[in-house]
């Protein structure tokens, strides 16, 4: 996995956004494809869900069960998602916004990694899943420009690189001049201009 070496990042902005996404998600809509090829809407849903739980702990360097396998999903979501999740997702900006979870070592879905690289795969995720949610059920999204100045180098790290099975796809090319988050999500495989063909 790429070293990405970075300061403190707020994730609270990137987190906010993609909350506000989960929470107007309408049941209809849980059966829809996404961007994300292998995961319709509700299976999305609940890996958002479950990465926040895990690089919530992941910060806090609570290793465990939490942290020792990818989130799975089980074929329903929780009772109250769209009031749970976002909170879990308010919980991870929070936990990342202490200076010790950017420190030491890490670890997520089973794999060990610096902090700061936790932190920026925690980001990334978040960032990229709440397009692809958004993109799917028809809701807009931004992102605020220093997470965006934190994300294009992460994702372009990746892309530089073999594709990683099960997190980002071979880049799709993108003008240089396309705005930020087409390139963000065309350099993770995605076409910015998916309409769910």
């Amino acid at each position: 996995m790429p070293a990405v070496c970075t300061d403190m990042i707020d994730m609270t902005s990137a987190c906010r956004r993609t909350a506000q996404v989960l929470a107007n998600v309408t049941d209809d809509q849980l059966g829809a494809s996404t961007p994300c090829e292998k995961l319709p809407v509700e299976e999305l849903v609940a890996h958002i869900g479950g990465l926040a739980l895990a690089f919530t702990a992941a910060a806090r360097k609570d290793f465990g069960p939490l942290t020792d396998t990818p989130p799975t999903f089980d074929g329903a979501l929780e009772d109250d998602w769209r009031t749970v999740y976002p909170q879990r997702l308010s919980e991870l900006a929070t936990a990342f916004g202490e200076p010790d979870a950017w420190q030491g070592m890490s670890r997520a879905g089973g794999v060990d990694f610096p902090g700061d690289v936790a932190g920026m795969v925690a980001l990334t995720e978040v960032v990229v899943h709440g397009w692809d949610l958004a993109k799917a059920t028809g809701q807009p999204y931004d992102i605020d420009a220093a997470t965006a100045d934190a994300v294009v180098p992460h994702v372009a790290q990746f892309a530089a690189e073999e594709p990683v099975e099960g997190l980002f796809d071979r880049a799709v090319a993108v003008p240089d001049d396309a705005p930020v988050l087409d390139r963000i999500v065309g350099l993770t495989g995605r076409d910015p201009a998916w309409s769910g063909r």
